[in-house]
């Protein structure tokens, strides 16, 4: 079956937006992790819990390739990914250590023009910014 050309197009585009995305976080383990638990189970703390906890491991990330355009959604996908990232390691708490901006790029215009023996130039840049987090996944026992 012969595709046509803007879906042939788009599949290479969709699988390598899929694979940025998924390699928009990372983990360095500090302590055991534990059987897998799904992300809705994954409590954040902006403060240590007061109890005893076992630290599991440093969690990154950013909102690169999230398609979220308000700082609001990028903090949320920010804290999205945190939450998955930590339940892979069976970590059932984040302990938000940081959420900022990170400049990802810019995008520029530029044009010019020429008469005779005059030239005119202009140009303009603005810069793009992601959400980057970090914390540290945990595990706090249940009372």
């Amino acid at each position: 079956m012969l595709l046509h050309r803007p879906v042939r197009l788009a599949v290479p585009v969709l699988a390598t937006l899929m694979a940025l995305a998924a390699c928009a976080s990372s983990h360095v383990l500090v302590g055991t992790p534990r059987p897998p638990i799904s992300p809705d189970q994954v409590k954040v703390y902006l403060n240590p819990p007061p109890v005893q906890y076992e630290q599991i491991a440093i969690l990154n990330t950013s909102s690169r390739a999230s398609f979220s355009f308000s700082a609001q959604g990028k903090t949320d996908k920010v804290i999205e990914r945190l939450k998955n990232e930590a339940a892979k390691l069976g970590a059932n708490g984040i302990l938000l250590q940081g959420i900022g901006d990170q400049q990802s790029g810019s995008v520029g215009v530029g044009g010019g023009s020429a008469s005779g023996h005059v030239g005119l130039g202009f140009g303009g840049s603005v810069g793009t910014y992601q959400k980057t987090g970090n914390g540290m996944a945990i595990y706090v026992p249940s009372n």
